[in-house]
C-alpha cells in the first residue's frame, strides 16, 4: 500500500466519521428527515452533474437499477434516516460507534447465514469487537443514555449491514459516481413523503446550520464518496474496507473536539477494543502474498 492509498484512507476516515457530528449539529436545529430528504436531493443532484461530466451514462442494467434502489433505500433513507432521527436524543460519538460495527455484522451474518467460514482471526476480531461494544455500552446506560435512541441506531446499522450483504457483488459498470447519486435521489425521494407526514418544518437559521449543512452535503455525503472509489480502484475494496478500523477512534475525537461530548476511561478502552477488532476482520480478509518465483 503505498503513501497515497494511506492519505486517501485517512481522508476518508476523518470525511466520514466526521458525518456525525454535523449530522448532530443539524438534528439540533431542523426537522431530521427533512434535511436529510435535501441534503440527499442536492448530493444526489451535484453527483449526476460530476457523472455525466466525466461521461457516466444514466442507462443502467436492471441489475445496476436494482441495486441503486435496494442501496438507496437501505443506506440513504434507513440507515441514516434512523441515525438523523436518534441523534436527537443521543450523542453524536456513541451513533458513531454503533455504526462502526458494520463491518463486524457483515463478518458475523456471512458466517450465520451464508455458511462463510471464519479464520480465526476473524473469530478474534469478532469477539473483541463486540466485547469493546458492550463495554461501551455497559458504562453510557449508567449515564442515562436513550435507550429508542440506541434502538434506532442499533436498525440503521443492521439495515445497512443487510444492504452491503445484498449487494456485495453488484457492480457499478464503470457508472460509480452515475448510480451514487441516482442512489441518493432514491433515498431523497423516500425520505420527503415520511417527513412531510411526521415533521414539522420549523428551522432555527443560524451560521452553524448552514456551515454543518454545507458540510455534511458536499464532504461526507459527496467527497467521501469520490476518495472512496478512488482508493478502492487503487488498492481493491478488500484491503480499502481496512481503514474502517479508525472510524470508531476518529468518531468519538471529532465528537470530543467540536461538541464538548464527554469521552471517559471505559470509552476510550472500548473504542480501542473495536477498532482492532474491525482491522483483525479485514486483516483476515486480506488475500496470502504470493511467493516470488525464482
Amino acid at each position: 500500500m503505498d503513501m497515497r492509498a494511506i492519505l486517501m484512507g485517512l481522508a476518508f476516515a476523518v470525511m466520514w466519521s466526521s458525518a456525525f457530528t454535523s449530522a448532530r449539529i443539524i438534528v439540533a436545529a431542523a426537522p431530521p428527515l427533512s434535511a436529510l430528504a435535501l441534503r440527499f436531493l442536492i448530493s444526489g443532484l451535484l453527483a449526476i452533474l460530476l457523472a455525466r461530466a466525466l461521461g457516466q451514462s444514466w442507462r443502467l442494467t436492471r441489475a445496476q437499477w436494482r441495486a441503486t434502489v435496494i442501496f438507496g433505500i437501505s443506506q440513504n433513507a434507513l440507515y441514516l434516516g434512523l441515525n438523523f432521527v436518534a441523534m436527537q436524543t443521543i450523542e453524536a460519538s456513541l451513533a458513531a460507534i454503533v455504526a462502526s460495527t458494520m463491518p463486524l455484522l457483515v463478518a458475523l451474518s456471512g458466517w450465520l447465514f451464508l455458511g462463510q467460514s471464519l479464520r480465526p482471526l476473524t473469530l478474534l476480531g469478532l469477539v473483541a469487537g463486540f466485547a469493546g461494544v458492550a463495554l461501551i455500552m455497559g458504562s453510557r446506560f449508567g449515564g442515562g443514555v436513550d435507550p429508542f435512541g440506541l434502538a434506532l441506531c442499533v436498525g440503521g446499522v443492521i439495515a445497512l449491514t443487510v444492504a452491503t450483504l445484498s449487494l456485495r457483488n453488484a457492480s457499478s459498470g464503470g457508472s460509480f459516481l452515475m448510480v451514487v447519486g441516482l442512489q441518493m435521489l432514491v433515498g431523497s425521494a423516500a425520505l420527503f413523503p415520511v417527513a412531510l407526514a411526521t415533521e414539522t418544518l420549523q428551522v432555527q437559521m443560524s451560521p452553524t446550520l448552514v456551515l454543518a449543512f454545507a458540510y455534511t452535503t458536499l464532504v461526507p455525503g459527496l467527497a467521501a464518496t469520490v476518495v472512496w472509489f478512488y482508493l478502492v480502484d487503487r488498492i481493491g475494496a478488500v484491503r480499502a474496507a481496512t481503514f474502517h478500523f479508525l472510524n470508531p477512534f476518529f468518531g468519538v475525537a471529532i465528537a470530543a473536539v467540536l461538541l464538548n461530548e464527554r469521552m471517559g476511561l471505559l470509552d476510550a478502552v472500548g473504542v480501542a477494543v473495536i477498532a482492532l477488532g474491525i482491522l483483525s476482520v479485514q486483516l483476515s480478509r486480506l488475500p496470502a502474498a504470493r511467493p516470488r518465483s525464482g
